[in-house]
């Protein structure tokens, strides 16, 4: 588009350039010849007076030396005009026929004498081509009546004098106005291409899933209005899929959570055939949960959830899940501990999240770790990140990079790494990390790194030195359903 409005205004200048500028270099060619034949006027004129008094050859000679600026002028006097003495011998340089016998008295003639002739006879001024420019023929009358001609040569230097600079400044203010419009026309290019590409870099960074792209309103009404309508469709799918997200994740506790709960209590129901079959069809209904969310996970597209905007109090969600899987602990024997929630903690995850990778998180110490076993979940603020703990004192993950893999298929201890896969998208979502080690209580501590301000991870650890890997590329779980592992 820019290129092309340069094209147009360089085709719509050049053909007003040329629509003034060729007539105007033909009016300064006209004006250039006119001061020309003024000034042979002006030296013809000044001869005049003289002839009306006298046709005396030496006093005419001296005359025409003063007022002819070169020798181009001549003074042609008819026969019988003066006494014979004055007139009768001529200068060698022409003579006369007939009647109308012409004389050159003075200076070269250079006019044809049917020239000479025609202006005698008409009486008025006239001017004919000779070679070498031209001559202007200005008729006076003498004091016998008689009309002599005064003859001036114009050189055609004289003609052109001055013509090429005028030509030469005309064309180059021309070529100048033609590069100024091509500025111009860049400029507006300019003006009109930037909008236009920040709205296709915006589309594509929405389609690769930078839910966060927008594209500045400025411009062109065209493209401002333009702007408004992708914004304004960015923000819609923004909504969609955050909605769809918090149903994915409510769906997921939902279904996870009272299935732990579920396995538990038919734990607890002795020996039997019944029992057994129950713990049987809880397990069966658990692989086929499993299954389904695995399914429908991977159906759809990846999304990168960039950008949705979304916050909550992690205190607050911390001890709703408390109460809720206390009541659990409390049947199992098991120690619970909290703390850091007794002040809000704001994050930069939507809660629907936030709990469903709390519910994973503690449904993973129920289903790996033995009835009485003690839990702890912590919450610690920092000025640029939160870090969420949660800590056991089961027997530990002997192999925390393959627990953390297990996020992408079935591993072979029967677990998904569903769970996991959801604390670590929650994580990275934040431009924060995940990692397994050790905890105090000497079983399994997860921790989670919630970036408050979208940076990099720096080195930093808990309880020792940790390298921090920088988080590869979000993808979005809007339209997979979450579980539990």
């Amino acid at each position: 588009m820019r290129w092309a409005l340069v094209k147009v205004c360089v085709a719509v200048t050049t053909m007003v350039v040329v629509a003034f500028a060729v007539p105007l270099g033909l009016v300064i060619r006209e004006m250039a010849r006119d001061r020309a034949f003024s000034n042979a006027e002006r030296e013809a004129a000044a001869v005049a007076p003289a002839l009306s008094i006298t046709t005396d050859r030496d006093e005419l000679e001296r005359v025409v030396a003063s007022a002819a600026s070169d020798a181009g002028m001549a003074v042609h006097i008819p026969a019988g005009a003066g006494d014979s003495g004055d007139a009768g011998g001529g200068n060698g340089d022409g003579g006369g026929t007939g009647g109308e016998q012409q004389a050159v008295d003075i200076g070269r003639q250079r006019a044809a004498d049917k020239d000479i002739a025609t202006t005698r006879k008409l009486g008025r001024a006239s001017t004919t081509e000779v070679p070498g420019g031209s001559t202007l023929l200005q008729p006076v009358a003498l004091s016998s009546g008689e009309i002599a001609v005064v003859e001036v040569y114009v050189p055609e230097a004289e003609v052109t004098n001055g013509l090429g600079t005028a030509w030469a400044v005309l064309a180059g203010v021309g070529v100048a106005l033609v590069v100024g419009s091509v500025a111009v026309a860049d400029r507006l290019g300019v003006r009109m291409v930037q909008p236009a590409q920040r709205l296709v870099e915006s589309a594509h960074e929405l389609g690769e899933g930078k839910l966060g792209a927008r594209v500045p309103e400025e411009g062109p009404t065209e493209l401002r209005l333009a702007a408004v309508a992708f914004n304004s469709m960015a923000d819609q799918v923004v909504q969609l899929l955050a909605n769809e997200r918090e149903l994915a994740a409510d769906l997921s506790h939902r279904l996870r959570t009272p299935l732990t709960v579920l396995r538990l209590n038919a734990a607890s129901l002795g020996d039997g055939p019944a029992a057994e079959q129950t713990r049987a069809a809880v397990a069966q209904l658990e692989r086929e949960v499993d299954t389904i969310i695995r399914t429908a996970r991977d159906a759809k597209p990846q999304t990168a959830a960039v950008g949705v905007g979304v916050g909550c109090d992690a205190a607050e969600v911390v001890r709703e899940r408390m109460d809720f899987w206390s009541a659990l602990a409390e049947d199992e024997g098991r120690k619970v501990r909290v703390a850091g929630v007794d002040r809000p903690v704001r994050i930069p995850v939507a809660r629907a999240d936030l709990v469903a990778a709390l519910d994973a998180l503690l449904g993973n110490v129920f289903r790996h770790t033995a009835e009485g076993t003690a839990f702890a979940v912590d919450v610690h603020n920092g000025e640029d990140a939160v870090i969420v703990l949660v800590s056991d004192a089961g027997p530990g993950i002997a192999d925390p990079q393959a627990a953390m893999a297990r996020g992408r298929g079935s591993g072979a201890d029967g677990s998904t790494g569903l769970g996991l896969d959801i604390v670590r998208r929650l994580a990275e979502s934040t431009g924060g990390d995940v990692r397994i080690g050790r905890s105090v209580l000497g079983g399994t501590e997860v921790r989670i790194w919630i970036q408050l301000d979208g940076r990099e991870p720096e080195r930093r650890g808990h309880r020792g030195s940790v390298r921090w890997r920088r988080p590869p590329k979000l993808v979005s779980t809007f339209n997979r359903p979450r579980s539990l592992p």
